[in-house]
């Protein structure tokens, strides 16, 4: 009787071991283990404990001797060996992780975990097509899995088949009706496919499932204002920011949202506020986002001819100069002085701290270019004239202000069409997301061409990466003709 209350009562507390390490009380879980290990003897599942709570610390080393040793008194246990796999996917080891998810389906066949990691592992590995059988034996054990059907649809849509991994999220919604966590990722698999119609319809049958997240207000919020939806957009972000009052990317979507659907640019106040309050996290968010735009400016720079000649390029205006990220991509190149301007005091307040710049200005970069009295050989706009619609009065200022020969180098993101074919504007540009204009790469060259600009560069380019998929650029080079 004694054994049986010792076994029933280790049990008992090996599963709040579990729990309170899947909470994050890892401190608890440590002293609750110890104990544990007074009352039992070894076991495989106290050792898979001790690694779970190990990964969890971030002490992958030691979470690996214990499996290992584990694994090696133990080779038949599927448990350890799908614990291991885990494991050897967080150490970046997909071979070794492939090797033991194989062995733990071998061991049990019918596991639809070891089948699903599996299938994950072989994603990594860029075998789709065999991510797909894993993923979808794991879906028949189990259909009631979110995680399951999330992994499958990546498989699929890794393979080409788009339409087969949203279907396979939406008959994963239907399984499990309540679980958010596939009705956003629905949500974004048609945003970044730009189906915004079903994106919006998937957000709303959420809500009148009685499912409400910040998160699925603000992909709907997206959705709409790439529809051209803006004021139905501003009362989504507002509805998540009820949700996530402190989520800092929600805070920044309902700013966004206050920018003017009929404007041909963003209000100057508008930007001031958006950016101040971006200034802390603005160089982090946009390096994880795979920036591009400041190394693209000096890798076209390291062409100029006067710096191919050996000589320096100067005065330089960087407009929309943020925290000074363009300043830092060419520190190494003869450029300067440069002059960098910007509405945002804050923004400015770091590029201050860089001490890059000649001198840093707090004005409307329109405003200063048709006050500025300067003929500058080289100006550069990264990602500041997204912040405009129409061009023509824009570029007719920088034409105005380069000096005869001078370069105008800047990047805006592309107009492209919905997925049903939409064209949104006059398809020349359109004001979408986040309060950022899109153009055409036929625009622009009009515009270019119609104010005596000569065309150095007009390709397309990857800005960055949004929700996992590359957003569509324009990178361009601009010469001024004549005195």
């Amino acid at each position: 009787m004694h054994d049986l209350q010792t076994t029933a009562s280790a049990e008992a507390l090996t599963q709040r071991i579990a729990s309170l390490t899947q909470a994050g009380h890892l401190s608890a879980a440590r002293l609750l283990l110890a104990a544990v290990r007074r009352l039992v003897p070894p076991s495989p599942r106290l050792t898979e404990l001790s690694a779970r709570l190990s990964m969890r610390e971030g002490r992958l080393d030691l979470a690996l001797g214990e499996l290992d040793e584990a694994v090696r008194q133990s080779p038949g246990h599927a448990d350890l060996r799908k614990c291991r796999a885990e494991l050897h996917l967080q150490m970046d080891d997909s071979e070794s992780a492939a090797a033991d998810a194989s062995e733990a389906v071998i061991l049990d066949s019918h596991d639809p975990v070891a089948k699903a990691l599996l299938g994950i592992v072989m994603l990594g590995l860029k075998r789709p097509a065999d991510a797909v059988a894993c993923l979808s034996e794991a879906i028949m054990a189990d259909p009631g899995n979110p995680a399951y059907h999330e992994g499958l649809a990546a498989a699929l849509d890794a393979t080409g088949d788009a339409d087969a991994a949203l279907a396979t999220l939406i008959a994963g919604i239907a399984a499990a009706p309540r679980q958010v966590q596939l009705r956003n990722a629905a949500t974004l698999f048609s945003i970044r496919r730009r189906d915004f119609s079903t994106a919006v319809r998937l957000a709303e049958e959420a809500r009148a499932a009685g499912v409400t997240d910040a998160c699925l207000f603000g992909l709907k919020g997206h959705a709409l204002s790439s529809l051209g939806r803006h004021d139905e957009a501003a009362e989504s972000y507002g509805e998540a920011l009820k949700l996530g009052p402190d989520d800092v990317y929600v805070r920044h979507l309902v700013a966004a949202s206050g920018a003017l659907p009929a404007a041909e640019r963003a209000p100057v106040e508008y930007l001031r506020a958006v950016f101040d309050g971006y200034a802390d996290r603005f160089e982090l968010h946009l390096v994880s986002l795979g920036y591009r735009i400041p190394g693209l400016i000096h890798a076209v720079l390291a062409q100029h001819p006067v710096i191919s000649a050996g000589k320096r390029v100067g005065p330089a205006l960087d407009l929309g100069c943020g925290t000074g990220l363009v300043a830092v991509a060419v520190s190494d190149l003869p450029i300067g002085p440069i002059i960098g301007v910007d509405v945002s005091p804050r923004m400015l307040a770091f590029a201050a701290a860089k001490q890059l710049y000649a001198e840093l200005r707090e004005v409307d970069l329109l405003q200063m270019l048709i006050a500025d009295a300067t003929r500058w050989p080289l100006i550069l706009a990264a990602d500041v004239m997204c912040y405009f619609g129409a061009l023509q009065d824009v570029f007719g200022a920088v034409h105005t202000r380069l000096a005869p020969g001078g370069w105008f180098i800047f990047s805006v993101e592309e107009l492209l069409p919905d997925h049903d074919g939409t064209i949104h504007g006059a398809g020349d540009w359109a004001l979408q997301r986040q309060g950022r204009y899109v153009h055409s790469k036929g625009y622009i060259a009009q515009v270019a061409r119609d104010l005596g600009f000569t065309i150095v560069t007009l390709e397309r380019q990857v800005v960055r990466n949004e929700a996992d998929a590359a957003v569509s650029g324009i990178f361009a080079v601009l010469e001024r003709n004549g005195s």
